[in-house]
Formats: structure tokens, C-alpha cells, sequence
């Protein structure tokens, strides 16, 4: 078992800034808009198509776009443009600031990421910011088939991290994922500016090594 440092970053709302929270509902509505459907109508073709579940599930992403583009009648072009709108609303824009001091961060210092994912995340992440040169290993919850803030999203982590919930500090942007950590006797900061988030990194590794 590791007794090195570690910094475990959640990647949305942290190393990635989506608008966490408001890009869903409006994706949602422009959905609707294509459609031509009211709510309720909305609503009963999706519920209607039994869509796999993208975020705890890998390899659905295909049927997930085909089963929602037949139930919102959409031809196979309209489809591919909906699911590019998707990828770039949940993407978002880097937070390049953050991604730059991570990867600063000696070699001796663990980085590592857990993230409430989608299918597809990775791909899209990795051709977007290029994570993987970031941080190893990045966790993703439609990987292991659990999300945050579960006990097992960490515990699964902490295992592919080989590290000990005392040596990890975890950033994110949400409180109830931070409580979940802190229930395994993870640190946690939330994420609300980089400075603040740089600065409490900072404090950790200089009293880890105390």
C-alpha cells in the first residue's frame, strides 16, 4: 500500500466547467423542440424507450442515441447532431488553470480522478483535455457501475489508487460527494475558485510531509 500523497479531482465542475446543474434541463428542452412534443408527451416517449442506463453502464451509448432518436422520430442525421450538442453541453470548456497545475505537481505526488460519468465520457474527456496525462487513474462510476456518493465510488478508487484514505485529499464541487468521502475518512475541499482549491492543495502536501 502506497504512503505517497494523493490529490483526487472530480472532473466535472472541477477540471471541466459545464454549467453543472443548468446544461441538462436546457439540453432537455431543445430535445423537446426538435420533437415538436409538449412536457408530458416528452416525457411518455422517453419513459416509453427504456433507455439504458449511461451512467452506470459501458457499451450502451449506441443503443441509448438509437432508441432515443426512434422515440423522438428523428432521422439518423438529426440524431448524430443531437448527440455531438450533447457531448459539447456536458463536456463543456476546460478548466485549463487547474488541468495546468495538476499536471505541475511533482511525480511523487499522486493525481487521480473519480467522476459521475457517462458511456462515452472517457473518449470524449481524453480527446478534449487530455486527461490521461493528467492523472492515473481516472475512475469513472459507468465503469464500476456506482456513483458518487456511494461508499463503493470511493472504495473503488482508494483500490485502483492503492492508496489509504488518509493520504488523499478529494476535490469536488458538490458537497454530498465530499460527505461521502468523508464518511471513508477522505479530506475533502469544495471546489469553488482555483486559487482557494490551489491553496488548500498546497496546505495538505506541506503537512503530509511534516
Amino acid at each position: 500500500m502506497t504512503t505517497k500523497p494523493w490529490i483526487l479531482f472530480d472532473i466535472g465542475g472541477v477540471f471541466a466547467l459545464a454549467d453543472d446543474g443548468q446544461w441538462q434541463p436546457r439540453f432537455s428542452a431543445r430535445l423537446r423542440e426538435r420533437a415538436g412534443l409538449d412536457l408530458d408527451a416528452f416525457a411518455e416517449r422517453v419513459d416509453a424507450a427504456d433507455l439504458p442506463r449511461l451512467d452506470l453502464e459501458q457499451g450502451v451509448q449506441s443503443e441509448y442515441w438509437r432508441r432515443l432518436g426512434d422515440a423522438l422520430g428523428f432521422d439518423a442525421a438529426t440524431r448524430d447532431e443531437v448527440r455531438t450538442e450533447f457531448w459539447d453541453a456536458y463536456c463543456g470548456t476546460a478548466n485549463a488553470d487547474l488541468i495546468a497545475y495538476a499536471r505541475s505537481l511533482p511525480a511523487h505526488i499522486g493525481r487521480a480522478a473519480l467522476s459521475n460519468s457517462v458511456d462515452g465520457a472517457r473518449e470524449e474527456e481524453e480527446r478534449r483535455f487530455g486527461l490521461s496525462g493528467v492523472v492515473d487513474p481516472i475512475v469513472y462510476s459507468h465503469e464500476i457501475g456506482v456513483a458518487k456518493p456511494d461508499a463503493a465510488a470511493y472504495t473503488a478508487a482508494l483500490s485502483q489508487m492503492g492508496a489509504r484514505a488518509d493520504d488523499v485529499l478529494f476535490i469536488d464541487d458538490h458537497r454530498v460527494s465530499l460527505d461521502g468521502a468523508a464518511d471513508l475518512g477522505i479530506r475533502g475541499h469544495l471546489h469553488t475558485d482555483n486559487a482557494t482549491t490551489i491553496a488548500t492543495i498546497e496546505d495538505f502536501l506541506t503537512a503530509y510531509a511534516a
